[in-house]
């Protein structure tokens, strides 16, 4: 597997070629085994065994009896990812799953979104602003993933605080380098004792994982409950959540809402629900470029489909790229920038199966934060282009890479010019 991915990485960084099918880039080892073994097979990681799906019938039988609350995470992952989302949403199990979903459910609730809309306002048109200074100074070429990465960071902060809190921008900034020192470097998921082959990034993972920690105890100490609306509010409230479950459900959230990404103040929320072609866009660039490229799971109980029986126990590996670049089920221009094929189906863009388009998982592990970051999505993409053109820079290098979540390897350098 490793070697597969230095081969095709250092394939991609030297070439100019721009190619939508990008599965055997990001996964060149599940493309390979594809061609033998098919889309559902059983696949090791160190001592740990996988079940591979990239079909969407099979996934559809296999997850249609199991509730949320009966899915588990492969204790694999748990540990590997700890520093990251503790206990948070993403990894609790059962019972704990439930009590947490239902503590957070009413900071997504459409009342809630629509007053956290202003919220996005300010810090985008503050980027935006320094864009044209920047531009007026010369410089055309900017790292836009990384600009928009910085502003989304601050919006998060307000959202989940209430508050202009630098700390919180603090806590955004330490969770990319964790996320680059985890998934940056040779890591042997799986492999007993794996943890002392790379001791340095697992020492500095924890490092920053304290810091974290220490950073949001200190904004949640500090909160008087004035921003009972906001994320921190709902979590807080009635104590139905430990001091360390709050800690790692703000976590959480801020990974969450980073994976998915006229005048400001005319951009009303009810407008949004009105950009049809935004929506258009949107769903062809998640379903080329998936924020989310896969989605791990462990049953929780033995689970039948058609004669296959799955036992309690078995680690899942859901490959989403593949499943939104498949031409049986999206046809011949699956590879394809077409954003019209949601014209007609506004919701799976014409697949033919509806477990073929998961931008946002599925089931009712669904990622929570789907509706704050389409909006988000809508608000700062009109008070882009209502602004700016955007073209390639020649410096671009088109090299999709995961680090958890999707990720251009080299940024994306664009040239920015006022309309």
């Amino acid at each position: 597997m490793k070697v597969d991915t230095k081969i095709i990485n250092n394939v991609a960084s030297s070439s100019l070629a721009i190619s939508h099918n990008i599965h055997p880039i990001v996964f060149p080892y599940f493309a390979r085994w594809q061609k033998s073994y098919g889309k559902v097979f059983v696949y090791w990681l160190g001592k740990e065994p996988f079940l591979y799906i990239a079909e969407p019938e099979f996934l559809k039988k296999m997850s249609s009896r199991v509730h949320g609350n009966k899915w588990g995470k492969p204790n694999v992952f748990k540990h590997d990812r700890k520093p990251m989302f503790g206990s948070g949403l993403v990894m609790v199990e059962g019972d704990d799953w439930v009590r947490h979903r239902h503590v957070i459910n009413p900071a997504f609730s459409p009342p809630t979104l629509k007053a956290m809309a202003s919220l996005i306002l300010e810090p985008a048109t503050k980027m935006l602003e320094r864009w044209t200074t920047l531009i007026n100074s010369g410089k055309l070429e900017m790292d836009v993933e990384k600009e928009i990465s910085s502003m989304t960071g601050e919006i998060i902060a307000r959202a989940t605080f209430g508050l202009r809190n630098e700390k919180g921008s603090e806590v955004f900034e330490k969770l990319k380098a964790m996320q680059f020192t985890l998934f940056n470097s040779n890591r042997y998921v799986g492999v007993p004792f794996s943890h002392w082959i790379c001791p340095k990034k697992n020492l500095e993972a924890k490092k920053l994982g304290k810091e974290i920690d220490q950073l949001l105890w200190s904004i949640i100490k500090d909160w008087d409950g004035s921003h009972h609306r906001y994320l921190v509010g709902y979590l807080m409230e009635g104590e139905k959540l430990s001091a360390r479950e709050i800690v790692d459900e703000c976590n959480t959230f801020f990974f969450e809402i980073r994976q998915v990404i006229g005048d400001g103040e005319d951009i009303a929320f009810t407008t949004l629900s009105r950009l049809t072609k935004m929506g258009w866009v949107m769903n062809e660039v998640l379903r080329l470029y998936s924020s989310a490229p896969n989605a791990q799971r462990q049953a929780r109980e033995d689970i039948k489909v058609d004669d296959l029986l799955i036992p309690n126990g078995t680690n899942m590996w859901i490959d989403i790229v593949s499943m939104h670049h498949d031409p049986t089920i999206w046809g011949d221009e699956a590879n394809e920038f077409r954003p019209e094929r949601f014209k007609d189906d506004h919701l799976y863009g014409g697949c033919k199966h509806k477990m073929g388009f998961l931008p946002f998982g599925f089931g009712g592990r669904m990622c929570i934060g789907k509706n704050f970051a389409i909006m988000e999505y809508k608000v700062v993409l009109i008070l882009m282009i209502t602004r700016f053109s955007f073209s390639l820079s020649p410096t671009y290098r088109h090299s999709p890479s995961i680090f958890i979540s999707l990720r251009p390897r080299y940024g994306l350098p664009l040239i920015v010019q006022p309309l």
